[in-house]
């Protein structure tokens, strides 16, 4: 298929979050939200990776009106981390109230089957929730707006903490993502793009960060960096990446690479004059009414996505510090190629 014909392309609208730790619901007025193609939720779904957290959060899902509805574990979603299930378990002080364990956090594998079930079973009416708990690896979906997504889905992130699914940064982590992935979906941010702490440390992947630079999809959503929350459309230097290892210095090409939206351009500071101020507060005022900050690369937008030369890089992490305990989700409008006639529904 022609990518570069417009015909073999469809709009399609993604609704993005992350790090909602058991919210029920999102901030703003969800309500406005409208229908999307998919909704994509890159991680930490609980606080504390309790059962109840889970159910929250699949009520939230449901609560959302699209017709495939994607979700990835996060580093608090533990209990979802068989071998670290297992770990934590084992180092409880004694004596083990097993049947506190089981109420509050349930038995191995449970809360996998409380996301599992979720899940659309054809043909049963019943069940319209939409919600897939995807593993990680590569997985492809005929949308049913006619379009073909080819997605690469990682709960991982680098820590030596006590949390699920993390790996020494020392030791890297295996990113096989394929040139043909459409949309990366990862519970943490690759280095240096909107990965930063509130100290200002970056938390991100370099070797996460050289696989997206190989694979140059059109999306790479995730969270994990909760004071990294924006967007940004970074555009690739010509040719192939840059060597090995690869750092955002040279594989970005920043004079044409665009910042849709980040937190400091929404939080007035102390150097900030008056206008500057109430500008800010206009706009943060203007997409909270909305319930989501949206921004379209499409054929005839101003700033169109071609698969190759650029990737827009989404943060969509919900929780917040003090001073702005919740961020608004993210709407997001890019083309993908359309389905083959004879693809499945």
């Amino acid at each position: 298929m022609d990518a570069s014909n417009p015909d073999s392309l469809v709009k399609t609208r993604f609704l993005i979050i992350s790090d909602t730790h058991g919210a029920r619901c999102l901030p703003g007025n969800d309500r406005l939200l409208g229908p999307v193609d998919v909704a994509i939720h890159c991680g930490d779904l609980t606080e504390e990776s309790k059962l109840a957290e889970f159910r929250a959060t699949l009520e939230l899902m449901k609560s959302i009106r699209a017709p495939l509805k994607l979700v990835i574990a996060g580093n608090h979603d533990w209990t979802l981390d068989t071998p670290m299930f297992k770990k934590k378990i084992a180092e409880i002080p004694p004596p083990v109230d097993m049947e506190l364990v089981r109420r509050e956090y349930g038995d191995i594998g449970e809360a996998q089957r409380i996301l599992q079930a979720s899940a659309k079973n054809e043909g049963e009416d019943n069940d319209e929730s939409g919600i897939i708990f995807v593993d990680e690896g590569t997985h492809t979906f005929t949308l049913s707006n006619g379009a073909s997504l080819t997605l690469f889905a990682s709960p991982y992130t680098p820590s030596t903490d006590d949390w699920g699914f993390q790996y020494d940064a020392r030791g890297g982590h295996q990113w096989d993502v394929q040139g043909d992935v459409d949309v990366v979906v990862t519970h943490g941010p690759p280095e240096g793009v909107m990965d930063r702490t509130a100290t200002g440390s970056r938390i991100g992947c370099p070797s996460l960060f050289a696989a997206v630079a190989r694979a140059k999809p059109r999306l790479h959503c995730f969270g994990h960096a909760h004071r990294g929350w924006g967007a940004k459309l970074a555009r690739w230097r010509g040719g192939e990446a840059v060597g090995s290892p690869v750092s955002h210095f040279e594989a970005f090409d920043n004079d044409r690479s665009v910042v849709v939206e980040t937190l400091a351009g929404l939080t007035p500071r102390d150097f900030d004059g008056p206008d500057a101020v109430a500008e800010k507060r206009r706009r943060l005022e203007a997409r909270t009414a909305a319930g989501c900050f949206a921004t379209s690369h499409c054929a005839g937008d101003e700033h169109p996505l071609r698969k190759g030369e650029g990737t827009l890089f989404v943060n969509a992490a919900i929780q917040g510090d003090g001073k702005q305990p919740q961020h608004l989700p993210w709407v997001v409008d890019i083309e993908l190629p359309r389905a083959p006639r004879d693809a499945a529904a």
